[in-house]
């Protein structure tokens, strides 16, 4: 027993030390982990033979990460996916397998060995690519969506592959181990449903599995999870989360199925569930362990002698596999209309070999597709291509993206692929604050955003928001406007924001328009346009800082937010006057300005004998001398500019 106490402090040890190093010199999570592992694997020698047992058990990290995926996908989006998935991703497995087998041949291996290796290295790492796509909020952009399409496609693939991948077999190598083969059968069939039956049966049971998750998921698990919740013991739910995910997990194993594919699936089944965000909560911890001990794992188990005897010829192809499925990823991107940043984002993401590439290269030996020496050596490639891949992202975070960020704000527009109660124009200082009020409520909201760099910056810190410009039409509609309850608008350019009140107005009378104001002036403006509720961008913070100032003078605290209230009753009077001024006079500026002028100055009069009472105790109290400095009145510059 102390043993694995002592494998488990080994590997935490390295974890605690190597992932915050990694991350302070912007190296980022996934390449510490591996580094650690490198470290007390090969370096030092702290762990070994344990490490593909432990390695088995910490891939369930990423059966949790793809159920914790398909929570945030709802059925609808996962269809409207479905040319990405199918289009984008189809090619990139099949062009990436064709490549590699004509390669393959052209280098005199046996065409069955080559297809082998193609399908293999089509695959990419899931648990690298999406783990450093939310750390470096990449997940929303168009790049990272179409990424995780093509993920997605490949971790379906597995499937057919798992079932065609037998049929390649060669004879020598049959004849030489039939009697381990016989010995793996045997085994398989104690764990398995499906070995031994007819096509037909094998069909019916794999599609009455798929079919359980999904009616399972919708109709059985809510009322145990509702049933669980009504305990109100934490661990009690999060135990019932971790049994929906190894139940499917467990099923899918014995009907011959990906783990990561079921769990996927009843994620998505789940995505509407009201217990959705329950499950998140309690699921992330697990998630982010498993993951980092995988990728430990990962690096502890490079065999050093392999390497350093065949060095150039691993290095070799790890780096040609990374060049040619980075071309083909490019060039899948030019066809497919991706565009500038977000294409080599694509294309560098998604060039490494994948962690369901080992699971491949044992299932391909032991049903002797490969011999047992190619075997060993494209573990190495696979190893070695994921160690490389944070290094991939760094170039394209340093070399890239600078490349692109004079003009970043001409990129297309982000692919939206979700809708909200509330949408909100801009996501600036004031914005910000807006939608994380919303949010922490509950509120379902869909941000947008001209400014490219503002956007890529909020997703570093897990705040959602698109690429776009709100007042284009098309992408209103994208983002759901027709079923919106309010549209929030904080966008920085006045005009363009009168523009979309009057058109949004006109468009959807039925929506509610909250919108942000420099002045008085743009205010009438975009109360004229139709604006249900207008705020100016500095009248409540200027209101508490007066407040605040009166407090710190030594006014009671009853006292100062009755005079806050005074303020806002005479201001709210005043600004209905003006308005009313404002509008009425158009086109007659020297009578517009008298009239202005002089409302100001009335509302100066009616504030002083609001307040008069208990003034004298204030001005004695903060001005022994009775002086006073009146400052000037906010005057409206709508009518001059506009």
């Amino acid at each position: 027993m102390s043993e694995y106490f002592i494998y488990a402090f080994i590997y935490l040890v390295a974890a605690v030390i190597a992932v915050p190093l990694a991350i302070l010199f912007g190296l980022g999570s996934v390449l510490g982990y591996l580094i650690a592992g490198v470290v007390i694997g090969p370096v030092i020698g702290l762990v070994g033979d344990e490490t593909t047992t432990i390695q088995h058990f910490a891939e369930f990290g990423v059966v949790i990460m793809l159920f914790l995926v398909g929570l945030e996908l709802e059925p609808k989006s996962l269809w409207a996916m479905r040319h990405r998935l199918l289009g984008l991703g189809g090619l990139q497995v099949a062009g990436t397998a064709a490549a590699i087998l004509g390669l393959g041949i052209w280098l005199g291996l046996s065409w069955s060995v080559a297809l082998a290796i193609g399908l293999i290295l089509a695959l990419s790492s899931t648990a690298i690519v999406l783990q450093t796509f939310n750390e470096k909020g990449l997940t929303r952009t168009e790049g990272g969506q179409n990424a995780f399409s093509v993920l997605l496609f490949q971790d379906i693939a597995v499937i057919p592959m798992l079932a065609f991948i037998p049929l390649l077999a060669l004879p020598e190598l049959v004849e030489k181990a039939r009697h381990v083969t016989q010995q793996v059968a045997d085994h398989n069939e104690e764990l398995s449903l499906i070995a031994g039956l007819p096509g037909w049966a094998y069909g019916l049971v794999i599609t009455g599995s798929m079919a359980l998750v999904v009616v399972g998921g919708h109709y059985l698990s809510r009322p145990l999870l509702r049933f669980v919740a009504c305990s109100g013991l934490r661990e009690i739910f999060t135990a019932a989360a971790l049994m929906l995910v190894i139940g499917v997990s467990v099923l899918m194993t014995l009907v011959g199925l990906s783990p990561a594919l079921g769990t996927f699936l009843a994620g998505v089944v789940l995505a509407n569930s009201e217990f959705r965000h329950e499950l998140e909560a309690n699921i992330e911890p697990f998630r982010g362990l498993l993951l980092g001990l995988f990728f430990i794992t990962v690096g502890a188990g490079i065999n050093f002698d392999i390497l350093f005897s065949e060095f150039f010829l691993v290095m070799g192809l790890t780096v040609g596999i990374i060049v040619l499925k980075a071309l083909i990823l490019f060039v899948l991107a030019t066809i497919f209309r991706i565009r500038n940043s977000s294409r080599w984002l694509l294309a560098l993401s998604l060039a490494q070999a994948g962690e369901f590439g080992f699971v491949l290269i044992n299932y391909t030996v032991q049903n002797h597709v490969l011999p047992g020496s190619i075997g060993q050596t494209l573990s190495l490639v696979v190893a070695m291509s994921m160690l490389l891949t944070p290094l991939l992202f760094i170039f394209f975070e340093k070399v890239i993206l600078p490349r692109f960020e004079q003009t970043s704000n001409e990129r297309e527009a982000d692919h939206i692929d979700e809708q909200g109660t509330v949408i909100i124009a801009g996501i600036g200082r004031f914005g910000q604050i807006v939608n994380r009020l919303l949010v922490a409520n509950g509120i379902k909201t869909v941000v947008l955003d001209h400014q490219a760099a503002q956007v890529d910056n909020l997703r570093k810190i897990n705040t959602k928001a698109y690429f776009g410009d709100a007042t284009r039409p098309e992408l209103l509609h994208t983002a759901g406007i027709e079923h919106a309850a309010m549209l929030i608008i904080a966008i920085d350019n006045r005009d363009n924001a009168i523009q979309l009140v009057k058109y949004v107005k006109h468009k959807y009378p039925h929506l509610k328009v909250l919108v942000r104001a420099f002045d008085r002036g743009h205010g009438y403006l975009l109360r004229q346009a139709g604006a249900d509720i207008i705020e100016s961008e500095t009248y409540h913070s200027a209101v508490e800082i007066g407040a605040a100032a009166l407090r710190v003078l030594g006014c009671s605290p009853e006292f100062v937010e009755n005079r806050q209230h005074t303020y806002k009753s005479v201001d709210a009077e005043l600004s209905d006057a003006l308005y009313a001024a404002w509008k009425s006079e158009a086109g007659e500026q020297e009578r517009f300005d008298n009239n202005y002028y002089k409302l100001f100055i009335d509302f100066e009069e009616r504030l002083k004998k609001e307040m008069a009472f208990g003034r004298e105790d204030v001005t004695a109290r903060t001005d022994p001398q009775g002086s006073r400095n009146d400052s000037e009145p906010e005057v409206a510059e709508g009518k001059r500019d506009h």
